[in-house]
């Protein structure tokens, strides 16, 4: 069976930050690449820094800090995860980007590797085949945080490897995820479910009905969810919310999964979320 030792990360946004961060500390060696250099080196400075106030906290000893954070290493560009046993993609929820990535990395890495997407929402099957060694590709979706939530949803497609697919279980168990195997359908199991729920809970608040913070209490008090749909939505960030919801609607063309238009406004006026301090909540230190 094909081992998995080095893994790349190619984007160094909020997933890819985490993904990292959780293969350096279960003794990955990690490889990270952006669309530049500037973008990668402070991705790594992030993670050192996480890491530094793991052990401020009493969480980590200062040598675990220590030897994760020096397994991860900026690279230059995505030729320079020519040699990774798994690279993992977790760039802008956008198919012609990620088809223009899938296409690149089929032709850049080695036979043997595995090639994963990190998409939540996006056809697995058409990055395959963007590949040109679709035996290679599966969909690895992670959740936001994955320091914190250790689901996460396996997608194959009727090509992949079965040997691949065996490593990438093991990688999987290596780092204490809790894995689910989904089909190749889009929004997969969690956000098929969970996009029409938060798209509801934005239309109580722009109506109206009540207001963001009752909305989430009513959820959390009410049906036992540990944080709040609006709340969820700001984690998740308001502009990925909209990318996802239009192709979910794309896709089915049901109306649940259509971004509500305050969303959009939202987004247009940089209020993205937790990301840039102001959503449907307010945050500090933004």
């Amino acid at each position: 069976m094909h081992k998995i030792e080095s893994v790349g990360i190619v984007g160094s946004g909020t997933m890819g930050l985490g993904i990292a961060q959780v293969c350096a500390l279960h003794g990955f060696e990690v490889h990270m690449t952006d669309i530049s250099p500037t973008l990668v080196a402070k991705g790594v400075d992030t993670i050192s820094e996480r890491l530094a106030r793991e052990v401020s906290r009493g969480r980590m000893t200062q040598d675990d800090s220590e030897a994760a954070a020096n397994r991860v290493k900026a690279e230059e560009g995505i030729e320079d995860l020519a040699n990774c046993d798994l690279v993992i993609e977790a760039i802008v929820e956008s198919l012609e980007s990620k088809l223009s990535l899938f296409q690149r990395l089929g032709a850049i890495c080695k036979p043997e590797a595995v090639l994963a997407s990190n998409t939540s929402s996006l056809s697995i099957s058409q990055l395959a085949g963007a590949s040109g060694r679709p035996a290679s590709v599966l969909g690895m979706h992670f959740f936001n945080p994955p320091s914190a939530l250790h689901l996460l949803e396996l997608t194959t497609t009727p090509q992949t490897d079965a040997s691949k697919t065996a490593a990438v279980e093991a990688f999987c168990e290596a780092l204490n995820r809790e894995v689910v195997r989904v089909k190749d359908t889009p929004g997969f199991i969690v956000n098929r479910l969970l996009i029409p729920f938060i798209f509801d809970a934005v239309r109580l608040a722009d109506t109206g009905v009540a207001e963001p913070a009752d909305i989430d209490i009513a959820c959390k008090s009410g049906l036992g969810h540990s944080m709040g749909p609006l709340a969820t939505a700001d984690l998740i960030g308001l502009d990925t919310l909209v990318q996802i919801g239009n192709a979910l609607f794309e896709d089915f063309g049901e109306p649940r999964f259509k971004p509500p238009v305050i969303l959009g406004r939202m987004v247009s006026l940089g209020n993205l979320g937790r990301k840039s301090g102001t959503g449907f909540f307010q945050y500090r230190g933004s």
